[in-house]
């Protein structure tokens, strides 16, 4: 599957005021700025626009009317094919001239887009972003976008160069290598995973297992032609002996304000660490690729951003 991470460098240009966790926030203003950049109907509704399938915003923000399910995959609604990971910073005011960084992930054929992608950041800078003083939010220059070590857009000359995604895959499994027998997985930014139609406040590695895996078959299912062929139920089952040998997870709760709904919501997730022990030798590239492509629910606000620590 092709994937992407781009790292954008800003500057606060007027004071700013954000809330502790971002996510949220960038993803709506980038919503409303990516339409602007590329609606070619203003006025016609996504899912009647005939020209759905071709449009860029559609399949980023409106996915399900832009992509039909693959054959034999039940899925109630394709995932979006991009990550926002906002500032991680709870600081909450920020002065003119202050920097910042943030990454967008993404995946698939979205990647030969990037060009709509920085365009549209660069025109929320314009507008501003956060809470609104004076009728306006916090203006920041968008100074350059890299991708790894390379920068392929820089506001001294306003060019964009050309993109070269990464070929991302999942390494099978060697279930014979017992060299990993403990694993930590911290939970960078909230996780929110349902189980039996509940949000689950616990992780038991059995619904670790099965949050990767769904997340994983997916995105490839959609974005790379298949899903991955691996034995789902066993994975799962076998997951079971798997135990927790240490464990410091809390439930942190945040407000967001959805422009859609016209509501403030209340949304939560795991925060924290989990340690686990076992034979885990078949689940380490399922860990691995998970650190690039986040798990749970509302990961295009750059929720369950995860990183794994192999102890022995």
């Amino acid at each position: 599957m092709l994937y992407g991470k781009y790292t954008f460098k800003c500057n606060f240009e007027s004071d700013a005021f954000l809330p502790p966790y971002k996510g949220s926030t960038f993803r709506g203003v980038f919503g409303h700025a990516l339409k602007r950049v590329v609606c070619a109907l203003k006025r016609q509704e996504c899912e009647e626009c005939l020209l759905k399938g071709r449009c860029i915003y559609t399949l980023v923000f409106e996915t399900k009317h832009a992509l039909n399910s693959p054959k034999g995959f039940r899925l109630s609604a394709p995932p979006h094919p991009f990550v926002i990971v906002p500032p991680l910073t709870e600081e909450t005011r920020f002065k003119s001239g202050s920097s910042f960084d943030f990454d967008l992930l993404l995946f698939g054929e979205v990647n030969h887009s990037i060009a709509y992608f920085i365009y549209a950041f660069d025109q929320i800078g314009k507008t501003g972003i956060g809470k609104r003083v004076n009728g306006k939010g916090g203006r920041f220059r968008l100074r350059q976008a890299e991708k790894g070590a390379d920068i392929i857009y820089s506001d001294a000359d306003r060019l964009i160069k050309a993109n070269d995604p990464e070929e991302i895959s999942l390494s099978p499994a060697n279930q014979d290598d017992d060299s990993v027998s403990r694993v930590k997985i911290s939970l960078v930014t909230p996780l929110r995973l349902k189980s039996d139609n509940r949000l689950k406040a616990d992780l038991p590695f059995h619904i670790l297992v099965r949050a990767m895996l769904r997340r994983i078959s997916s995105l490839f299912a959609f974005y790379d032609g298949g899903e991955p062929a691996l034995d789902y139920r066993g994975m799962v089952e076998r997951a079971k002996q798997v135990r927790i040998v240490d464990e410091n997870l809390s439930w942190c709760d945040w407000r967001r304000y959805s422009h859609r709904q016209d509501q403030a919501m209340l949304m939560g997730g795991m925060a924290g660490s989990v340690t686990y022990e076992g034979q885990l030798g078949e689940y380490l590239p399922l860990m691995e690729i998970s650190e690039k492509l986040h798990l749970g629910k509302q990961t295009a606000f750059g929720l369950g951003k995860v990183q794994v620590e192999k102890i022995s």
